[in-house]
């Protein structure tokens, strides 16, 4: 039998792991089995709340309140007699989650705009953070003394730091877009650090439709990418790439690092 304990201090939250895919991760607080546990975190009313939080900033205190309920959604899922009701639950702690990640996802891009800069990756390290808010929403205590957004923004600086370090070896990926390169090529090691062969082929050369280094889907992405700008024709993003071509964003990417891999090993031996 588990004590109800009103009043309880962070510190006696308990993290349960998930059991299955299915099931998420949640914080146990006492006051979950409490007579009182079905009104005090009952989600309906702010599931049904019209506020839209897609461009509106969601204050910390109605995050605490979303993540409190959330972690309980989760606690029922883990307790649910019957698939109708696992399911129920599981949606509800998924529509609770999602509202926190717009709520918050403004800090996405200002972590972005402070460690990126003008990185012309910076539309990647865009969904690699969407996944890292996800996870500190997952996670993140609502019993603690700590303000979402700091805790929030400071996992994405890191987050950031990590792949920037990743990617600082790689002068491919913090390079200018490659058509705006002088003579066409990615900056290689062997072109800057000793001298020059005069050698350099064009990255265009790889794109034509006769040559076997990348594949037809790869040199279309790679065309849309970086090679499409001018001043009525921006280079397209990950995703109107993916709409262009009818593939997912993530797709988009992955196609587009084996690529640009292909490229650097062709380019930078």
């Amino acid at each position: 039998m588990v004590v109800t304990m009103p009043g309880a201090t962070p510190s006696q939250t308990v993290r349960r792991p998930a059991r299955s895919p299915g099931v998420p991760g949640f914080l146990f607080h006492p006051e979950f089995v409490s007579r009182q546990a079905k009104g005090q975190f009952d989600p309906a009313p702010l599931l049904d709340d019209p506020t839209n939080y897609d461009d509106k900033y969601m204050p910390d205190e109605v995050t605490r309140d979303h993540a409190k309920r959330m972690h309980y959604a989760a606690y029922r899922v883990s307790t649910a007699r019957s698939a109708g009701e696992l399911a129920r639950w599981r949606g509800t702690y998924h529509a609770l989650r999602d509202r926190i990640v717009l709520g918050n996802r403004k800090l996405i891009y200002r972590a972005v705009r402070r460690r990126a800069g003008g990185h012309n990756r910076a539309d990647d390290m865009v969904g690699d953070c969407h996944v890292v808010l996800i996870q500190a929403v997952a996670v993140f205590n609502p019993w603690m003394g700590i303000r979402f957004s700091t805790y929030a923004y400071t996992c994405l600086i890191r987050a950031l730091s990590r792949l920037s370090q990743r990617m600082g070896g790689d002068r491919l990926n913090w390079s200018l877009p490659l058509d705006a390169l002088p003579d066409g090529s990615p900056p290689c090691r062997r072109s800057i650090d000793g001298p020059s062969t005069g050698n350099h082929i064009p990255i265009e050369e790889y794109l034509r439709a006769d040559h076997p280094l990348l594949s037809d889907r790869e040199k279309q992405i790679l065309s849309h990418r970086f090679l499409t700008r001018d001043d009525q024709s921006p280079n397209r993003t990950l995703e109107q790439v993916g709409r262009a071509l009818g593939l997912s964003k993530e797709r988009v990417r992955q196609v587009q690092a084996t690529a640009l891999e292909k490229l650097r090993q062709a380019l930078c031996p």
